[in-house]
């Protein structure tokens, strides 16, 4: 499905499960809000086109949350500055109800960002609103009375944001790698701890409330799988895109995480395996394997009349090593490399044929994924790209 518009950005295409005829809408950035008609194309096939009804907003359209259950619609708005004093852009949370052929707007408080809204969640059990900024600002608002509860200052730029209902934690991930947990009051929160395991931004969070594991994608092109609940501190780094991953979705029934990166590619992760944290990097003068010196062991350089080594290290053991001790690779798909990496010689033996068996799938979107949406119901993933096109999958062979 293309959609054409004056912006590249599809923002969100969210599923109406008790809208058969009407099984979905999507959102650009070019203002424009319109649902697609289920229709029989020819020979009893189905296709999914866009409505004659659509609505047009009067701002532009920002990052958006649908509650399933509702079918209530949350749009951030951008209120471009008209005066003098208004230097900066503002943003507005707005509700939008969506019914078959129906749509009536409510806007909840008055800027509650000082610039573009990053990220929102609707929280229906509390009847709250989070959302994140481009101000460093997570706020979370009463959607009934539109009153602001509270607010916390971030460290940089929010780019990822779930909650956990029973317990109210919210997290919250960073342009700066970091993840930052809270506990909610009703007008308070109180900071849990934060923690670091990615070398760049966090592009995505997904979090799991019965296994109690989050899942955070970076643009290290890496997932790391936080054991929140386990309360140990495990930290499972999953390694298999070639490009930034933009988004993440888990299915629960089945112990499946979906990935999907910059680079076009999905990848359906098993999590229902015993995997193994990886080993910190040791430090080390020498070679670990040989003794040979490294290059700024200038004192054991010149006592061996040797010339000092690159230094390298083992994947699986962490062990510092040359590249004469390293010049084996493997993949280990258990510490979540499912490419082949650097591993020591002797790891390279011990690692048997079945410690290498894949324990994740690979399919090639072919497009740049932006966001991602999974109903675990129907087994269907829905891409869009910035190539304004959506790509409906039926996950059922690979996720079931």
């Amino acid at each position: 499905m293309n959609i054409e518009g004056t912006q590249p950005y599809i923002y969100v295409y969210p599923f109406f499960p008790k809208l058969p005829s009407h099984p979905g809408c999507h959102i650009t950035s070019s203002r424009q809000i319109q649902q697609h008609v289920k229709r029989i194309i020819y020979d009893d096939q189905v296709g999914f086109i866009p409505d004659t009804q659509s609505w047009f907003s009067e701002h532009q359209c920002n990052p958006t949350n649908f509650g399933r259950e509702t079918r209530v619609l949350i749009l951030s708005l951008s209120l471009i500055g008209s005066s003098l004093h208004q230097k900066e852009d503002s943003n507005a949370l707005c509700f939008f109800f969506l019914s078959l052929n129906k749509l009536t707007q409510n806007l909840l408080g008055e800027h509650p960002h000082q610039s573009r809204v990053t990220m929102i969640q609707f929280v229906l059990e509390l009847e709250w609103v989070l959302s994140t900024g481009q101000d460093k600002q997570f706020a979370w608002h009463c959607s009934e009375s539109g009153q602001r509860l509270g607010g916390y200052r971030t460290s940089a730029v929010a780019s990822g944001l779930q909650f956990d209902v029973e317990t109210r934690h919210v997290f919250i991930g960073d342009q700066s790698g970091q993840v930052t947990i809270l506990k909610l009051e009703q007008e308070n929160c109180t900071l849990v701890t934060t923690f670091r395991g990615h070398t760049g931004g966090v592009t995505a969070l997904c979090w799991d409330p019965v296994q109690r594991v989050l899942f955070s994608g970076s643009s290290d092109h890496s997932v790391i799988m936080w054991d929140i609940g386990g309360r140990k501190g495990t930290a499972i780094e999953l390694q298999g895109h070639n490009d930034k991953v933009q988004a993440l979705s888990y299915a629960q029934h089945t112990r499946q995480l979906i990935s999907c990166g910059g680079d076009g590619g999905i990848v359906v992760w098993n999590m229902d395996v015993e995997r193994q944290e990886t080993p910190e990097w040791l430090d080390s003068d020498s070679c670990q394997k040989c003794d040979q010196p490294f290059f700024w062991n200038f004192k054991q350089m010149w006592d061996s009349k040797k010339i000092g080594l690159r230094q390298h290290h083992c994947r699986k053991c962490g062990k510092a090593v040359c590249g004469k001790c390293s010049s084996k690779r493997s993949p280990i798909p258990l510490m979540g490399f499912e490419f082949e990496v650097r591993v020591c010689d002797s790891c390279h033996e011990a690692i048997t044929d079945e410690e290498r068996a894949p324990t994740a799938t690979f399919h090639d979107s072919k497009h740049n994924i932006v966001h991602v949406h999974f109903d675990a119901t129907r087994g269907w993933l829905l891409t869009s790209g910035t190539d304004k096109v959506i790509k409906l999958w039926d996950m059922t062979p690979v996720v079931s």
